[in-house]
């Protein structure tokens, strides 16, 4: 169980039978945002900041929504439908059923393949799955669109394209900076407005353990329920400049509070270290 799970459990609780909206008001968010981190669909995480802001509204001590609390009951895991069995499993059943006939060397390549680690939702806690150990390790390459144009809305259930495999010393030689390689996943951008910095259908090398504003940079992030890949300059308090690379695309000017950082973009797969 990760941090974001025991977050989840503890705003459920916390929200008992008030309503939805009244908190999120109370709360200083946007009731979309609130919906999204309560959703099983969506997988929007409740971040730092705003656990923060939430305890000291609420009067709670610091941390309080990091941990399971005495007397509560422990979150409980649903039971694994059809539709929630890992490919490992779905492959041992359609062997089981219909199999007989297939040869004792394409079941083992079947079995094998489908034993490789599966991707689920890019804002979701697979980003948690950790590489091959080693000098060269597996980095996932998930298909998630990220629009460097207009916005895009992301896919519920992007699906993975392939595993990159990477020299973890060779990237850090190349200059890109990050503590620990299963940090670090792929995503494609789509569009030109990071032209000439990121080009229409890059492969992007990102790092999803930063999601929150650490500098100016280019982001993964999404707003008004749209996925962009960004510049963003913190200007003021409550806003983000967000800039395109492209010339042609003028800067906008967005709320703090409606920008949700996904990860930060490390590198280019095109030689171009951001």
């Amino acid at each position: 169980m990760d941090i974001y799970e025991i977050r989840k459990h503890n705003l459920v609780n916390l929200i008992g039978s008030q309503r939805k909206g009244s908190c999120a008001e109370r709360w200083g968010m946007a009731p979309a945002h609130l919906s999204q981190i309560l959703s099983d669909k969506t997988a929007k995480n409740l971040g730092d900041d705003v656990a923060r802001r939430i305890e000291e509204i609420e009067g709670l001590p610091r941390g309080w929504f990091d941990s399971i609390h005495p007397g509560e009951a422990p979150i409980q895991e649903s039971e694994p439908t059809e539709s929630k069995l890992s490919a490992t499993d779905l492959v041992k059943q359609m062997l089981a059923k219909s199999g007989k006939g297939i040869p004792e060397e394409t079941r083992l390549r079947l079995l094998s393949a489908a034993q490789e680690p599966e991707a689920s939702n890019l804002l979701g806690a697979d980003f948690i799955r950790k590489g091959q150990v080693g000098d060269e390790v597996w980095i996932a390459h998930y298909d998630v669109r990220a629009a460097m144009g207009g916005g895009q809305i992301p896919h519920e259930y992007p699906e993975m394209l392939q595993d990159i495999r990477v020299s973890p010393k060779h990237l850090r030689e190349m200059g890109v900076t990050f503590k620990e390689h299963f940090h670090l996943k792929m995503i494609t951008g789509w569009g030109q407005s990071m032209a000439p910095t990121i080009k229409d259908r890059d492969p992007l090398l990102v790092d999803v353990t930063i999601r929150e504003f650490t500098g100016d940079g280019i982001y993964l992030f999404s707003h008004d329920e749209m996925l962009y890949v960004k510049r963003l300059q913190k200007k003021g308090k409550d806003r983000f400049k967000m800039i395109s690379d492209n010339k042609h695309h003028d800067p906008e000017e967005i709320r703090v509070e409606d920008t949700h950082i996904l990860a930060r973009v490390l590198y280019v797969w095109n030689g171009q270290p951001v």
